[in-house]
């Protein structure tokens, strides 16, 4: 595999160091991050005037002219497959889809293919950009195997770092809507006397903890407090079925993205999900509280009641703030209207 080489001349004032000064300098078109910059600096890649340059902090003048050998994107050892694709858009840079229960993200272990990715590289027709000098999508996030939803993928280097310091920041718009058991009432004592709970403007229930591993069963996570990563969930109910109420439908906003952050939050705060089998509990519907469709429907609905409705953010390259809403899937959808009737 051969490289090409990029040369690039330092304009006018610039920053302090190497890296940054590169990450200014390098054409757009380019699409090479400062993390990636970095790398390659590290790896030796970089030569001013015909030496080698590997301290990324290494000053540099005006007018100096820099060679960077950037190697041809490498072939990812994962299989492309041509799998069912929901694409709601895509551009150069990135591409965002609607995944549906039951697709696994990235492959594992136990899931070699038939995931998204799998799906996506054969989408792309080997026509990816190199994110971290592989040809390979960015992920930048994910949801669970069995959460239907809205994902961005990076397919640029460039996207995919600006995608993931947004993520980092928390300034990512991520709405999920779920079905619960019972009703998370602002006004109910119980649940306002459950730690890390509080009340906030508009009925709005903010979930506050620290989220790890589980103490005994390492499949799961658990809430904490002083320990783990933080995570807030806030959450707001949107409808009430039954007499007396037995499920709700609720909006839920990430501040944060934990692994199962919302299933654990409902759960801690007594309202797990409908059809979660590790966070949601065994629930008895009371006798006649809901039609008799809707029990049928809820005995058999075989995953979290969880769909990433709403994902917004800024374009990583040209800035423009994008917002992307998705419906709910037919089984969601199918156990409302019963719940409904």
């Amino acid at each position: 595999m051969s490289d090409s080489i990029l040369r690039v001349t330092i304009g006018a004032e610039p920053p302090p160091r190497l890296d940054k000064a590169l990450a200014r300098d390098v054409p757009e078109e380019a699409a090479l991050s400062r993390t990636r910059l970095s790398k390659l600096i590290d790896e030796g890649a970089v030569r001013r005037s015909g030496e080698v340059v590997n301290n990324p902090k290494a000053s540099v003048a005006e007018g100096d002219v820099i060679e960077i050998a950037v190697p041809e994107v490498a072939e990812s050892h994962i299989e492309a497959e041509d799998l069912p694709l929901d694409v709601r858009y895509e551009d150069d840079d990135l591409i965002v889809v609607m995944k549906p229960a039951g697709m696994v993200v990235h492959p594992a272990p136990g899931t070699p293919s038939g995931t998204l990715v799998n799906a996506l590289l054969h989408h792309f027709g080997g026509k990816l950009s190199g994110v971290g000098g592989v040809g390979r999508p960015g992920i930048v996030h994910r949801i669970d195997k069995d959460t239907s939803g809205l994902l961005v993928i990076a397919k640029s280097d460039r996207a995919h770092h600006g995608l993931a310091d947004q993520f980092a920041a928390h300034s990512v718009e991520r709405l999920y809507q779920a079905l619960v058991h019972g009703h998370p009432d602002p006004g109910d004592p119980r649940l306002r006397g459950v730690r890390g709970v509080s009340i906030e403007p508009g009925a709005v229930i903010k979930i506050t903890s620290d989220l790890a591993r589980h103490k005994t069963d390492r499949q799961k996570q658990a809430v904490f407090f002083g320990h783990g990563k933080h995570a807030i969930t806030r959450a707001r109910v949107l409808e009430v079925y039954g007499v007396p109420a037995q499920v709700s439908l609720v909006e839920c906003r990430l501040e944060t993205g934990r692994t199962h952050q919302i299933r654990v939050h409902m759960a801690h705060a007594g309202h797990g999900l409908i059809g979660d089998p590790v966070y949601g509990g065994r629930r008895k519907v009371a006798k006649g509280a809901l039609p008799d469709a809707a029990m049928a429907l809820l005995a058999g609905f075989d995953r979290q009641a969880l769909h990433a409705a709403v994902l917004g953010f800024d374009h990583p390259v040209s800035g423009e703030t994008i917002r992307f809403e998705a419906a709910l899937p037919t089984d969601m959808d199918d156990l409302i209207t019963s719940l409904r009737g």
